[in-house]
């Protein structure tokens, strides 16, 4: 059987606890940051496609550099769009180990709860 922990009383010192030991787990809310920075940066990379495609068009002569910038563009949205699912899926699968392993703990709690009821009677 577990033995409780003696958990500090404030509210600073609530958090250093919860940040040096394994009660909760903050995991999810740093998935949700790492989640904003991929898109920020698969974005960083469709604007670089758009502007690849634009100076293409430019560089080249009229028909030619237009029919080549146009379907690059359409290619590098497809790959963003086919990318930001990806890692949609990605962030997703982290988030819910989390909340099985979350689901888990609460669980348990209700096991050794259930045994030492039993126990006393």
């Amino acid at each position: 059987m577990r033995r409780d922990l003696n958990r500090p009383k404030g509210p600073g010192a609530a958090v250093l606890w919860d940040l040096l030991t394994f009660e909760h787990l903050m995991t999810s809310q740093v998935i949700h940051v790492i989640y904003w920075a991929g898109l920020a940066l698969i974005a960083l990379g469709a604007f670089g496609t758009i502007g690849a495609a634009v100076g293409v068009a430019i560089r080249d002569p009229f028909p030619f550099g237009l029919l080549l910038a146009i379907p690059v563009v359409i290619g590098g949205l497809l790959v963003m769009s086919a990318l930001i699912l990806l890692w949609r899926s990605f962030c997703e699968f982290y988030v819910a180990i989390f909340k099985i392993s979350e689901d888990l703990a609460v669980l348990r709690a209700d096991v050794e709860r259930e045994r030492l009821t039993r126990a006393s009677n």
